[in-house]
């Protein structure tokens, strides 16, 4: 395969993926923000989504505050933000375009037919259902496109690179959003373990499409060591790190027999499981929540640099 074609197909999911995960960070930050005031929080629930996605110095370079008007438009639909989720859907369209002959018709489908909705909508005149309905299109569009590409791609080396972008991305998203939770949404003032910090760790599991399932597995109240542990080690959850983890060494280990090489890709990301295979919760916690996530984020970027490097480039 042209490394140009593998380099689109990688791309082209990850923008996918990082147009739903917008998407459900607006979702999450609207939804805390109507919480009543009596819970104690602050209203620093639209910061948090800017921090989430990593816009906030981008943001703050054309906003003064952030309210749910300014951060819902730089996150949704300014051509001023090059992760908003219009950016995002436009780039994805645009490497679909430029594979379209790699993919199935009902993946083609899925991107395309969400940035005609885009195209149609007029953006002057939404208000907040209409904003909801809108995202509610982005996580419909991802689903379509990740349960097309699973259910119509054959297996070769175009749907291994494809699913490459997907956990590598959704492995940063993850990480992201707990970190945003744990230094940044609860304010200072808050009690660990109050309604407040209770709701909001439920939004994280909310913006993951994940709180009924970790109800399954654990059978008591939201904790934030039992969410990390969830969300962090828990490989029967499909946007956990360890699961994401086991997909990224997986396709990279399917592309290497087809290329005949390993190579720095490999080695790293079986790192990356390896210590994550291995790691306890209560030695996460003891080295500090944001340490350990720092660390997963810093290597995941890696990884990016290293599959860029050896395949896409």
């Amino acid at each position: 395969m042209l490394s140009r074609t593998a380099d689109n197909l990688y791309w082209l999911a990850r923008y996918v993926e990082r147009a739903e995960f917008i998407a459900r960070t607006l979702e999450v930050a609207q939804r805390m923000a109507s919480l009543p005031s009596s819970y104690g929080g602050s209203s620093n629930e639209w910061e948090s989504a800017l921090a989430a996605t990593g816009c906030a110095a981008a943001f703050h370079k054309h906003y003064r505050d952030a309210t749910e008007r300014t951060v819902t438009e730089f996150l949704a639909f300014s051509p001023d933000n090059p992760f908003s989720i219009v950016n995002c859907l436009e780039i994805a369209r645009s490497n679909a375009r430029a594979v379209r002959t790699a993919l199935t018709v009902e993946m083609w489908e899925a991107v395309n037919d969400i940035w005609l909705a885009l195209k149609k909508l007029d953006r002057r005149r939404l208000d907040r259902d209409e904003v909801n309905r809108f995202l509610d299109k982005v996580k419909e569009a991802s689903l379509l496109f990740d349960g097309s590409a699973s259910r119509t791609m054959l297996r070769r080396d175009s749907y291994w690179f494809e699913r490459l972008g997907h956990y590598i991305e959704r492995a940063d998203n993850t990480a992201r959003i707990l970190d945003v939770k744990y230094h940044l949404l609860l304010p200072e003032e808050s009690h660990i373990g109050g309604a407040l910090d209770y709701y909001q760790w439920t939004s994280v599991l909310r913006a993951v499409s994940a709180l009924t399932s970790f109800h399954w597995v654990y059978r008591e109240s939201v904790k934030p060591w039992l969410v990390a542990d969830f969300l962090i080690l828990n490989e029967q959850m499909p946007r956990s790190l360890a699961s994401c983890y086991e997909n990224i060494t997986r396709y990279l280990d399917l592309l290497a027999q087809q290329y005949g090489r390993q190579g720095p890709a490999q080695r790293h990301a079986r790192s990356v499981r390896s210590r994550l295979q291995n790691v306890r919760m209560e030695a996460i916690f003891s080295g500090g929540l944001h340490e350990f996530i720092a660390g997963f984020i810093a290597d995941n970027h890696k990884l990016g640099a290293e599959v860029a490097e050896q395949y896409l480039v």
